[in-house]
């Protein structure tokens, strides 16, 4: 019998450093694919997203049909998507990122019109009061208090375009998917583990960084958060002395 070969790459293990040693540049290159794909689709997204938010919040009727449109976006499977766009783009990166695009628009435009129709009339009406005139007030009253919401799409529009953009590999760019699909057709274990494990680390580390800067951006949040548990301190000691 046989004795089993020593290398983990011979034995075709699923978990294996040798290939994260010797494939070391192609891993780098394929985190950097993901990495550009990802970032470039929501910032565009978030570019189309924000002024066709604050035009439905401007204009009341122009809401359902935008919501329509973007939720109908969201629900073409991505496969489908990208046969659509292949006569517009062809077989190219521009293909991918119009397509992620298009499916972060459904969660961008909800959230960030949610934040904006949240903000008090009184509050507008305070700004006018001092003179602000509409962009103004857009500027400095309307879309700093719309940020947490706002926010919180925007962190679920990039975990999902870093989930999506693997879908990328059936025309050769799809970052780390690329090096799973490719994984997946030889069944090469260590590849398709290493590359998935990857695209969870991407997304995490994406999600902790926006959430991050969401603390950073909006420091009045953190002032009201805490000043409930004081409120709630001064009430149980007025109960007690009662």
């Amino acid at each position: 019998m046989t004795a089993p070969p020593d290398d983990c790459l011979a034995r075709n293990e699923w978990i294996c450093g040798a290939y994260i040693g010797s494939r070391r540049q192609i891993l780098l290159d394929a985190v950097l694919q993901h990495l550009q794909l990802t970032v470039l689709s929501v910032l565009i997204g978030l570019a189309l997203a924000l002024p066709l938010a604050v035009l439905a919040r401007r204009w009341g009727w122009a809401a359902g049909p935008v919501l329509a449109l973007t939720t109908i976006l969201y629900t073409i499977p991505s496969l489908a998507m990208f046969s659509l766009l292949l006569p517009l783009y062809g077989l190219s990166a521009t293909l991918v990122v119009a397509g992620l695009v298009l499916y972060s628009l459904t969660l961008l435009v909800r959230n960030i019109l949610a934040g904006l129709r949240a903000v008090p009339e009184e509050t507008r009406q305070a700004a006018r009061g001092l003179g602000y005139g509409p962009v103004r007030v857009l500027l400095t009253v309307e879309l700093p208090l719309a940020l947490p919401a706002a926010m919180a799409g925007l962190r679920i529009a990039t975990v999902s375009a870093v989930s999506l953009v693997t879908v990328g590999a059936i025309v050769g760019f799809g970052g780390l998917g690329n090096l799973i699909y490719a994984g997946m057709n030889t069944y090469f274990k260590a590849q398709v583990l290493t590359a998935s494990v990857l695209c969870v680390l991407i997304a995490v580390a994406a999600d902790l960084f926006l959430l991050g800067l969401q603390w950073l951006i909006t420091p009045w949040t953190r002032a009201g958060r805490a000043r409930v548990p004081a409120r709630r301190a001064r009430a149980r000691t007025e109960a007690s002395r009662v």
